[in-house]
């Protein structure tokens, strides 16, 4: 097996708007449950810390 490093450069991406608009899309709605997910843990962090220092 080969372990020497190859640098890879891109220099142009040929993709239609169309493809890009439903990528950008999907990846939104992606981030809404873990939009969630975050939220929670914090709001539970801050409850813990809020029972710990007060």
């Amino acid at each position: 097996m080969n372990n020497e490093k190859q640098e890879i450069i891109v220099t142009d991406v040929q993709i239609p708007f169309i493809s890009m608009v439903i990528l950008m899309v999907k990846m939104a709605i992606a981030s809404i449950p873990a939009l969630f997910i975050l939220t929670m843990l914090g709001g539970l962090f801050s409850v813990l810390f809020a029972a710990l220092f007060h």
